[in-house]
């Protein structure tokens, strides 16, 4: 079968939302204030701890597969988790179980009766129809003695062609104990020059984009160039990634565009470049 025409305008879906904000915004309130975790992190199953000397972040891998208990055959819900545990930072433990757990709605106007995946999974198996499934995915992408990466990722698939995928990356200050949002990291009034800097990466991608280059003005008026702050503090430069159809069509996943930290010296804060 041939790839349909990325341009076309029968190709454009509407806009997909991560989740519901109020759910986010409660997960990273979490870690923003000075209130003590959960003494029990919901996150279940058997994982493996992998300890680490000195300062370093200790990871504990959590990972299951489970079927709508009761269901039997091919067509019965799932969901499949890979995610992690910090035994020795429990708050950013409850935080990404939150941040998860907030990551399987896809609806802004409905507000879910869960904030954890405990939670979560006790409504899915009474709500979910069959071949529903969801996936959800964490993992420390970058780690130093101040900061842990985190890049949380969710599959949701409610039935149609194909699921929808989701990433949310968590940047945080490990001694402060919060989420490091895009003004925490950037210089004063310098918010438009990361603009700049990010549409330079776009217009870079875009050299590479083959639906761009046969026609980069329909391109254009179909898929403009939008900010975003979905940035991760990784080891060669701010990474920026987006969510699908935000700047391109489904079948080329979610872009992700990368700002060498050279060129954001004078815009970001000097703690938050390499030395």
């Amino acid at each position: 079968m041939p790839r349909p025409n990325a341009i076309d305008s029968r190709r454009r879906a509407p806009a997909v939302l991560r989740w519901p904000a109020g759910l986010l915004a409660g997960a990273l309130a979490l870690a923003g204030c000075g209130s003590s975790p959960p003494a029990t992190i919901s996150l279940p199953g058997p994982g493996q701890a992998q300890a680490a000397d000195g300062p370093a972040l200790q990871t504990e891998r959590v990972r299951y597969t489970r079927s709508q208990p009761g269901c039997s055959g091919q067509d019965c819900p799932t969901i499949d988790v890979d995610a992690l545990r910090f035994p020795n930072d429990p708050k950013l433990t409850a935080l990404v179980d939150e941040a998860l757990a907030a990551m399987t709605g896809l609806d802004v106007n409905v507000r879910h009766p869960y904030r954890t995946l405990e939670e979560f999974e006790q409504y899915y198996w009474r709500t979910a129809q069959p071949r529903d499934s969801t996936t959800l995915r964490a993992s420390l992408v970058r780690q130093t003695p101040a900061l842990a990466v985190i890049e949380l990722l969710s599959g949701v698939y409610t039935g149609g062609a194909h699921g929808i995928p989701a990433t949310q990356f968590l940047n945080w200050d490990r001694q402060a104990q919060r989420v490091l949002s895009l003004d925490d990291v950037l210089e004063p009034g310098r918010k438009a020059d990361y603009v700049k800097a990010l549409e330079r990466a776009h217009a870079a991608w875009l050299q590479t984009n083959e639906d761009a280059r046969q026609d980069r003005a329909a391109y254009d008026k179909m898929w403009p160039f939008v900010p975003s702050e979905n940035y991760a503090l990784a080891q060669d430069g701010l990474v920026v990634k987006y969510d699908v159809y935000v700047i391109a069509p489904y079948s080329h996943g979610q872009p992700a565009l990368t700002i060498p930290y050279e060129q954001l010296r004078g815009i970001l804060r000097p703690a938050y470049l390499p030395g």
